[in-house]
């Protein structure tokens, strides 16, 4: 097979230097490539340190695509920090779509990192986040294709980078993960990663062998080394040495809002907007959630530096939408202040806010001002259960008075869809409980009807839960066929209420879920064995078929059939009444039962803050349906956090709430007309035209150009292109209207533009027009294009000159055109083809061709692929067309 490769130097020792291996970007990332954009590794935002210039060189992933990875908030901070450290070198990568997986494949190519365009094997240390139970196949995906062996223990002979992982899941439980990684870390990463770091140098200086700089890391607080400990027969985990910890301390670190200002994709992402963390750990105590208990204390950020953060963000990036980041944003005091404060600031430049994560019990009319507005962000609570028992055996903390109260506000607030979270198959739960979801939704809409002329609608989410490590349900055991019973019992009920859409969460993925999220060590073949079989991107619906029988299949041949049975069937439950257990089960499962509660556990090994003990009696307080106060605002808990190793919960008090200037109001007055003249060259060429106008909008707010705005329910800036070009396609002609509120020389309003576009898009002329004068889209009228055509065939330019003047003298070529309604319609080209000459022939025999033609947005136009199919009509042979370039457009005058 082929390599896309470019020359490189012969391998060297790991710790000394590295080969250079750079990709041919050209010709691996084309325009047949979906979404060639999101691999440009050229965002504003982007770091380009010197290769050179690094002693230690990372590269850090979240293993998704592209999309989801780029506008995580944990990793723009981490990509930000490191790059923040002398001497030291951060790249980025993703998980390839398949298109681009396949032509890695094919080509025999390793996965690249974005900026650098460097094979991943060149760098010293490689990064991923393992946030969720079932991505590991993902990041078996992307090793793969990189070229590296997957487990540590085939890495040992070789010269690879150090391979890790952090986030939720490696902090939660990384035993069916520790083969793959060499280390992984425990924990917040602020801090952690350049203490890495350091030692990385250190050791690269000291020319140590890998396994004395994993010894090393070891004794880094927060690193765990899977090498250093055995697992025994009962799944629990110790050293296999007296110089390692025997438990892994996981490190906690204080948000840092400057270091969320990052990356602006030029593709839309699943969070387009900036997003600032106002509030880090959560202490309400839902029995069901992990990251509560793994985010321990809470620590609020200082109301200035969120808000200069947000307005520095806002100017800096160009996005129209910001996102405040918590587990639970209306626990942060500070929030109605801090988001009236940045609504005030910004009033005219027609930004929004989205608060992912709300307390409906917290949820006022300061909140509603906030969030509300011309573009209306949607509002989202999560009551979790159906009842009022069943909010207080998961420790909810949340009233049916709270709820209505929230509800009620939203409505008088102009909302008239809610979305609503809950969950099934908690513990302890009835079908009186599953049933009083449905109830409790009637109820909500009967109470609301009378304030607003808008019937309430809600957008339901019926979760199944899940039990995690180190929390009080983690002894539990679900019950898929249950799950399947309880979604029946909601389906019928709900079809007898109107106006609301549920979503049921796949009992599968629940499934999958659960079997590996508690697993020891003996499920990592399981885990190799499902990505072998094709399981990957487990999450997406398209893919979940394929994954679960990769998965089903994965654990059948591992013999672990039986085990996975007990969670599709439930094993026990630990809130049946204590005679009904004895009476079915007999006092031997009740021992047992108990037993279960002290035996050990593969994440035993990992120090969270939280005391075990505690998690029992909690546990116990949830069979009796007993509540905890949330000990960030009342009486401590003692669950184990506060103390030395992980600090105290800090509390910000609110501040005075600033007076609400009002929403948004577009200005839709037109003082000035700019008419801009622009070219799309080399890799810009790969931004769609949906990109290009999301560039242009973020370069004029970021240069603070007086904008006019449209009218109506969703108002935007007044900026016209006059003809979309296609993707692929580069220009030297296009042409866009800008429409100003404000008058602005022009000469300013040329070079403010230019400074915030890459150098790919410049900036050629700019002229002043009438305000009232027609929209080069109106008048665009001709089109001239040049071409690079080839054919298989060795024609000589007197053919090619003889062809050219056959279509000249032809009155008829026919080409049928299907429109946007599906109907055939018969186009004359010849009508449509003003001129057409060689320009040049190239030494290859290809020639480029100048032609001249319609362009109008009426859909009167000419394309390149229409010259080459009447090409093809009189010169009876196959044409390629290797080249477009767009030289000019021409407006009608």
């Amino acid at each position: 097979m082929s390599s896309i490769l470019k020359d490189a130097s012969p391998t060297t020792k790991k710790y000394e230097e590295h080969p250079a291996v750079t990709i041919a970007f050209d010709q691996l990332i084309s325009p047949e490539i979906n979404k060639p954009a999101r691999y440009l590794g050229k965002e504003l935002g982007a770091k380009h340190k010197p290769w050179d210039s690094a002693t230690i060189r990372w590269v850090l992933t979240y293993p998704e695509v592209y999309e989801v990875g780029a506008s995580n908030l944990g990793h723009i901070i981490l990509y930000n920090i490191i790059n923040a450290q002398p001497r030291q070198l951060c790249d980025r990568t993703y998980l390839p779509a398949k298109d681009l997986a396949t032509k890695l494949r094919d080509t025999n190519t390793p996965l690249f990192a974005l900026e650098s365009k460097r094979s991943l094997q060149e760098f010293d240390i490689l990064g991923f986040s393992l946030s969720y139970e079932l991505g590991a196949t993902n990041i078996l995906e992307m090793l793969d294709l990189a070229q590296i062996p997957l487990t540590w223990q085939k890495r040992e002979q070789g010269d690879y980078p150090l391979i890790f992982a952090g986030g939720q899941t490696a902090t939660s439980n990384p035993e069916p993960y520790s083969d793959f990684f060499d280390f992984l870390v425990m924990g917040d990463g602020e801090e952690l990663l350049p203490e890495i770091g350091f030692v990385l140098e250190e050791g690269k200086t000291a020319g140590l062998s890998k396994e004395e700089l994993l010894l090393d890391l070891a004794q880094v607080p927060g690193v765990y080394v899977p090498k250093f400990y055995d697992m025994s027969e009962d799944g629990s985990v110790h050293p296999n040495r007296d110089d390692v910890p025997k438990r892994i301390l996981r490190r906690v670190a204080t948000p840092i809002p400057a270091y969320s200002i990052g990356l602006v994709p030029y593709v839309e992402t699943v969070h387009d907007r900036l997003t600032v963390e106002i509030r880090r750990g959560c202490t309400r105590g839902c029995r069901f959630c992990q990251p509560g208990m793994l985010t321990r204390p809470a620590t609020d950020v200082e109301p200035e530096k969120v808000v200069d953060a947000i307005e520095k963000g806002m100017r800096t990036t160009g996005y129209n939408e910001f996102s405040l980041l918590s587990l639970s944003c209306s626990d942060y005091l500070a929030l109605p202040a801090v988001g009236m404060e940045i609504k005030n600031r910004l009033q005219e430049e027609n930004i929004s806010l989205s608060l992912p994560s709300q307390r409906v019990d917290r949820f006022d009319e300061n909140i509603a001002k906030i969030i509300g507005g011309t573009r209306k962000s949607g509002l989202t609570f999560a009551p979790e259960a159906g009842t009022q028992r069943m909010r207080d055996v998961i420790n909810k903390g949340l009233t049916n008075e709270e709820l209505l109260r929230g509800i009620k506000i939203a409505v008088e607030q102009g909302w008239s869809k809610v979305k609503l979270y809950f969950m099934i198959g908690l513990p302890g739960e009835t079908d009186v409980d599953v049933l009083g979801i449905a109830e409790t939704v009637r109820w909500l809409r009967r109470e609301c009807a009378n304030l607003s002329n808008k019937r309430l609608n809600f957008n339901i989410t019926i979760s199944n839960f899940t039990p995690k490590p180190h929390t009080p349900f983690q002894w539990h055991s679900v019950s898929t066929s249950e799950f399947l019973r309880k979604q029946d019992l909601l389906r019928e009920e709900f079809r007898r209420i109107r106006g609301v859409k549920v979503n049921y969460t796949d009992v599968r993925i629940s499934a999958m879920e659960d079997f590996v999220g508690r697993g020891d060590r003996r499920l990592a073949g399981v885990v190799r064995r499902a990505w072998e079989l094709g399981a990957g991107m487990d999450s997406w619906w398209e893919s979940l078929d394929n994954a679960f029988a990769a998965w089903e299949q994965a654990i059948a041949e591992a013999d672990l059939t039986w085990k996975y049975r007990q969670v599709e069937n439930g094993e026990w439950n630990l809130f049946k009444e204590e005679g009904q257990r004895i009476e079915e089960q007999g006092i031997e499962t009740e021992v047992a039962l108990n037993d279960a509660l002290d035996a050990p556990l593969p994440w035993d090994h990992l120090n969270t803050g939280i005391d075990k003990e505690w998690l029992k009696k909690d546990l116990q307080k949830a069979l009796d349906a007993a509540t905890v106060p949330d000990c960030a605002f009342e009486g401590c808990s003692h669950c184990g956090i506060c103390g030395t190793d992980f600090g105290h919960n800090i509390v910000v008090p609110a501040p005075p709430i600033p007076n609400f200037e009002g929403h948004f109001k577009p200005d839709i007055h037109k003082e000035q007309r700019m008419r801009v003249w622009f070219g799309k060259k080399g890799e810009m060429r790969l931004l769609s035209h949906l990109d290009l106008v999301r560039l242009f909008d973020r370069a004029i707010r970021r240069a603070a150009i007086p904008i006019s705005f449209t009218g109506g329910f969703h108002p935007g800036p007044r900026i016209a292109i006059a003809n979309a070009l296609s993707l692929g396609i580069t220009s030297s002609g296009e042409i866009a209207d800008f429409e100003l509120k404000e008058d602005i020389e022009l000469e300013e309003f040329k070079n403010k533009l230019t400074a915030q576009l890459p150098s790919g898009i410049p900036i050629y002329r700019v002229e002043e027009i009438g305000v009232k004068s027609p929209s080069a889209t109106q008048i665009l009228e001709q089109a001239e294009y040049l071409i690079t055509v080839t054919t298989s065939e060795n024609n000589s330019p007197e053919n090619w000159q003889q062809w050219i003047e056959t279509m000249k003298t032809r009155s008829e070529i026919i080409w049928e055109k299907t429109t946007k309604k599906g109907r055939k319609q018969q186009v004359n080209l010849c009508d449509r083809l003003f001129s057409l000459k060689i320009e040049t022939i190239q030494p290859d025999k290809s020639v480029v061709l100048r032609y001249l033609g319609s362009c109008r947005n009426d859909g009167t136009k000419i394309s390149p692929d229409n010259i080459i199919y009447m090409l093809e009509k009189v010169a009876d042979q196959e044409f390629e067309l290797l080249q477009v370039h767009r030289q000019q457009l021409i407006l009608n005058s």
